[in-house]
């Protein structure tokens, strides 16, 4: 990459940024030579990325202290991606998760999930993306999970959540296709973050066979984007499997809405 190639990248915006993959987001970007805005709620923990990111690589990282479970933080943030010209990328990363089924859960903790998991990517996007468009360039990265399509893995809040992200990426991709906006939707599978132990399962009580690096899951899912993926699964081997999967869904989009009810359900039938 020549410097100039650099200069072009513009600025990153990343929530959750201050551990686990929007730390490892974070270190690639700049490596990549993106600067960077690191949003999280704990000051310290940015501030010590930033430095170390900054005296690795040069490049300008910006620290923004923000609780996105809370309206007003969250809308500096939004205020931040609609007045920084420089932003080209958001990458929507914060968020949160449990195993626990719906009658072990609190509720109130359910409606905190939905407003990070949900609300707030929805919201900074709304931000981000007539920017991008208005200058015909941005990219939007989105950390779903593959909960998304296998809801019945764990919490239900959860996979439901995670199933928003993936379909408003889905939608925003076919809706900002010829506008020169790139949107990708990333489905981790069990990664050995933090997250498992803040959702009360340590990562240590999974199978090893199904728990990938937090490394190599970035690494995989920025191949994904070069790639210009719509969907990234990087745990998946089987390529064709989701190709097949997503044709199968193409497929039936055509047939999902009629002006009578299908024969079975017909009286007598």
């Amino acid at each position: 990459m020549t410097a100039s190639d650099s200069a072009s990248l513009g600025t990153a915006l990343i929530t959750g940024a201050s551990s686990g993959i929007g730390a490892l987001y974070a270190d690639r970007l700049a490596r990549r030579g993106y600067d960077l805005i690191l949003v999280a709620r704990n000051r310290q923990k940015l501030d010590r990325l930033a430095d170390d990111i900054t005296n690795r690589t040069g490049r300008a990282v910006e620290v923004f202290t923000a609780d996105l479970g809370d309206a007003a933080s969250l809308a500096t943030v939004e205020d931040k991606l609609r007045q920084d010209a420089s932003i080209t990328l958001l990458v929507n990363n914060a968020g949160i998760g449990t195993h626990t089924p719906l009658l072990q859960s609190d509720v109130a903790r359910m409606t905190e999930m939905i407003h990070l998991n949900v609300t707030a990517p929805m919201r900074l996007a709304y931000a981000a993306v007539p920017g991008f468009v208005a200058r015909s360039r941005g990219a939007l990265i989105n950390i779903a999970s593959v909960v998304a399509i296998a809801p019945e893995t764990l919490n239900g809040v959860y996979g439901a959540s995670k199933a928003f992200v993936l379909a408003f990426s889905q939608s925003l991709r076919h809706e900002l296709a010829a506008q020169g906006v790139r949107v990708q939707a990333v489905l981790p599978g069990a990664t050995a973050t933090d997250f498992w132990a803040l959702g009360g399962l340590p990562v240590e009580h999974l199978p090893s066979h199904i728990v990938m690096r937090a490394d190599d899951l970035v690494d995989a899912a920025l191949v994904g984007f070069d790639r210009n993926e719509a969907v990234t699964i990087p745990s998946l081997h089987d390529e064709q499997a989701w190709q097949t999967y997503e044709a199968a869904r193409q497929a039936l989009a055509p047939q999902l809405s009629s002006h009578q009810p299908a024969q079975r359900y017909l009286a007598g039938a």
